[in-house]
Order: structure tokens, then sequence, then C-alpha cells
């Protein structure tokens, strides 16, 4: 159990940094059109990629807003990196976005094929009780070949 937890906790290490790189890589280039789109692809699809759970995209997620915000705020010289136009409030809807796929990926979706409430011994062709033959393969008796 020890030896899992530290790999869970190296994994969240490394989707915390990987979202920290990614969020200030959209944060700095967000002020060039191509540069957010390029920023909000590259999120998108690591969002995709990177598979839901506590360690992983939360962990992602939580990175990248966590650099956006603090990239943000007012640096000591007085200036933004951030300014209130077009670009930065749609950097900031990009966050809000990336942290509810990060929150979304937490729920165990159920699998499309057994539904939610079937286990590895029931499902269509497995006799579960629906009136079918057991020894039916794909609507024919196995006897008549």
């Amino acid at each position: 159990m020890t030896g899992s937890l530290a790999g869970r906790a190296a994994i969240a290490v490394l989707a915390l940094l990987a979202g920290a790189v990614v969020g200030c890589c959209t944060v700095l280039l967000h002020g060039y059109w191509w540069g957010l789109l390029l920023g909000i692809a590259a999120t998108a699809s690591l969002l995709v990629v990177v598979p839901g759970g506590w360690w992983r995209r939360l962990s992602f997620a939580l990175g990248w807003v966590a650099v956006a915000v603090l990239l943000a705020g007012e640096r000591p010289e007085g200036d933004l990196l951030v300014a209130q136009t077009t670009e930065g409030y749609l950097l900031f809807a990009a966050g809000v976005g990336v942290l509810l796929g990060g929150v979304v990926g937490l729920r165990r979706h159920p699998d499309p094929v057994t539904g939610p409430e079937s286990g590895p011994e029931s499902g269509p062709d497995r006799g579960s009780g629906s009136g079918s033959d057991s020894s039916s393969i794909n609507g024919r008796s196995a006897s008549s070949s």
C-alpha cells in the first residue's frame, strides 16, 4: 500500500507540474490570438488524454489554475500580465473550464456496454434470466450450425 501511495503521489506531482507549465505558457502567450488558441488547445487535449481521478486530471487542473491565478495578480511594478481585455476574460473562462474538466473526471462513469448495474457475470448474452438460451450464439442455437 505504501508503494502504491508513493506512486500516486509521484503521478500527482508530475501532473501538477505539467499543469503549471502548460498554464504558464498559456498565460504568457494569451495576448496573441494564436497563443491563446494554442494554449487552450494544448490544455484541452491534455485534459482529454490524462485519465480522470484525484491523482491525475484534478492535479493537472489545479496546477494550471493555480499558475493562472498567481500570474494574473498585480506585479510589484504595478502592471498586469492578464489585462481586462477580451483575451484576459477568455483566459479566465478557460480556467473555469479547466477546473470543471478536472472535477468532472472524478466521477466514475458507467461502462456504456454493460451499464452501471451489471457486473462481469451479467450481460446481454450471459443468461441473466431474460429468457435467452445460454447456449445461443448471435441469436442462433449452438446445436444448429
